[in-house]
């Protein structure tokens, strides 16, 4: 019961502290904008969230200390912020974090499912 105390408090902490990350690392303010009714930062948000805890739940169940955990996840926290990164990148047509301030809900939701994508994908390559 301690252990499984212990991996959801720190799962849990790991979960905040790279939504947190993702919100001063990233152009676009997510939080702010989702308080003022945007919806598509609400998806992009969602999809974050989303995403991270697929990582979180991969490192959790593959790992084999809390400290491996930890590790990893922080990994993962930082590989989807790499994503967001790249997405920007390799969306030359359009500027992302622009397209969301403006409210655009198909961006948003497209950057949603990347983000669960690359999420999956994250927490197959976290495996043994």
């Amino acid at each position: 019961m301690t252990s499984f105390l212990l991996y959801l408090l720190v799962s849990l902490v790991l979960l905040f502290v790279g939504l947190i990350l993702m919100e001063v690392t990233t152009k676009v303010k997510e939080f702010s904008l989702m308080a003022q009714g945007n919806k598509a930062a609400s998806y992009v948000l969602g999809g974050r969230l989303l995403g991270l805890a697929i990582v979180l739940y991969s490192t959790a169940a593959n790992s084999i200390s809390l400290t491996d955990m930890v590790i990893w996840g922080a990994i993962g926290i930082v590989a989807q912020i790499v994503v967001f990164y790249l997405a920007e990148w390799l969306t030359p047509r359009f500027n992302v974090s622009q397209a969301i301030e403006e409210d655009n809900q198909a961006v948003g939701l497209f950057l949603l499912l990347l983000s669960v994508s690359i999420s999956i994908v994250i927490a197959g390559c976290l495996t043994y």
